[in-house]
């Protein structure tokens, strides 16, 4: 299936000035694939994220008044607000995003001036690539610009994260937004989400990074996004008998969790054992990938998904089937779902010079085995967020 193809900041400011007359500045934000460390980001855990050459595009001017105008090419609206009434501001659909960020700009103590946006995503939607951070963290940044604001690029992503978990009402962590914020080309970010450390992991070149889309997502994604980090914060509070020291799942070893398992219903317990083997998982993956010894990766990388699928339950056929047959194709390094599941994307880190036939035999063997076309990228580790133009 064809790629989405992608903008320009020339392209993007050209179709600002058509709209509303008169010039912009471009900012874009990049979405993102995640590695490894998967659902660990809201346990305090780690995750190995890189941003990616799709991203979302904002072009903004300033307003004379307090109002913001925004359009969305991807969805052919347009909304107007007055950013002194927020508390009438849809909390639903695509302007949910950019609206809980210009709210979360103004409660964080900046004071924004009014703004004609024009706003149009590369990422896939509903793809499991973060097109939600690539909003957010772009709108953040021309709302920042056109009120003549600075913010810090971890405090903004924290920020958009806030917007995210209060005002959408999806309790995301903190990695899509980061990662945004901090991308670097050619490498992927090892994070602490609970210090916020991070160290960049050169991805070498003779690796590319394929993502195949099962397009598909099932209605349930979001609830049970939710309900499972509800089930991991039950975990902790039950593992508090035996270690009251703990904050998260990430304060417990795989020994603990295995010593001190009755404490735990049987369902709370394999969500625990994914979240305290993912952190494990993560770790040593960023050490073979900094080292450059690629082959344990496959294993990492399959136990993850794994994991996920059984103990988080949170794959569904159509990742499965696709992760099953890239793990049989030449010059795969390593396969998995990535993002929040149900749906969505894999992540397969493939030899170069395989490329080319991995994609032909996967978009012909999921055909044969689903009926659907797979979107299959090719995609490079990217810069985060800036000015674009």
């Amino acid at each position: 299936m064809t790629a989405p193809r992608t903008h320009t900041a020339q392209e993007v400011s050209q179709k600002f000035e058509q709209r509303f007359g008169e010039k912009a500045r471009v900012f874009r934000a990049p979405g993102r694939v995640n590695l490894i460390g998967e659902h660990t980001d809201y346990n305090q855990g780690f995750v190995l994220p890189a941003a990616i050459n799709f991203s979302c595009w904002v072009a903004a001017s300033p307003r004379p008044d307090r109002k913001l105008v925004l359009y969305s090419e991807n969805f052919g609206e347009q909304i107007e607000v007055d950013l002194e009434a927020s508390q009438s501001w849809s909390r639903n659909g695509w302007p949910a995003y950019p609206f809980g960020v210009a709210w979360a700009l103004e409660q964080a103590g900046l004071p924004l001036q009014g703004s004609n946006l024009f706003i149009v995503g590369d990422v896939p939607l509903g793809s499991g690539l973060s097109s939600s951070a690539s909003i957010e963290v772009g709108t953040a940044l021309a709302l920042l610009d056109n009120s003549k604001q600075s913010l810090d690029r971890t405090k903004l992503a924290l920020l958009c994260q806030r917007a995210e978990n209060e005002y959408v009402g999806a309790r995301c962590g903190i990695m899509d937004q980061f990662i945004a914020c901090h991308g670097q080309a050619g490498h992927s970010v090892l994070l602490d989400c609970r210090s916020l450390d991070a160290r960049l992991i050169p991805i070498p070149r003779e690796v590319a990074l394929v993502i195949c889309n099962t397009m598909v997502k099932h209605e349930l994604a979001a609830n049970e996004y939710n309900k499972r980090r509800a089930e991991c914060e039950e975990g902790v509070r039950l593992l508090k008998a035996a270690l009251p020291m703990i904050q998260a799942l990430r304060d417990v070893s795989v020994e603990e969790l295995e010593t001190h398992r009755k404490l735990l219903p049987p369902l709370i317990y394999k969500r625990a054992r994914h979240i305290v083997t993912e952190n494990r998982r993560t770790l040593l993956a960023a050490a073979v990938l900094e080292k450059g010894d690629l082959p344990p990766l496959a294993n990492w990388m399959a136990e993850s998904h794994q994991s996920l699928r059984d103990d988080y339950e949170v794959s569904c056929l159509e990742l499965d089937i696709l992760v099953d047959i890239a793990a049989l194709q030449k010059g795969v390094l390593g396969a998995r779902m990535t993002g929040g599941g149900f749906g969505g994307c894999t992540i397969n880190l493939v030899q170069q010079d395989s490329v080319p036939l991995f994609i032909q035999n996967v978009e012909e063997e999921y055909f044969k085995r689903t009926g659907l076309r797979s979107q299959i990228l090719n995609m490079k580790a990217a810069d985060g967020a800036g000015l674009a133009g």
